[in-house]
């Protein structure tokens, strides 16, 4: 599964846009993607999980 670059946010329900560039290296699990909502403007912090890359 590929990181998405857009996901849902979870409080207001708009989309979130992921601010995060891809290491040339690639994603590994540990790394953290920074996302920020368009409609409200939260920032989420997620962390790359081994499944996400699978």
């Amino acid at each position: 599964m590929a990181i998405p670059s857009v996901i849902t946010c979870i409080d207001c329900g708009g989309p979130c846009t992921l601010l995060s560039l891809e290491p040339e290296s690639g994603w590994h699990a540990g790394d953290n993607l920074v996302y920020r909502c368009r409609d409200c403007h939260d920032r989420w912090d997620i962390e790359v999980h081994e499944d996400d890359l699978a």
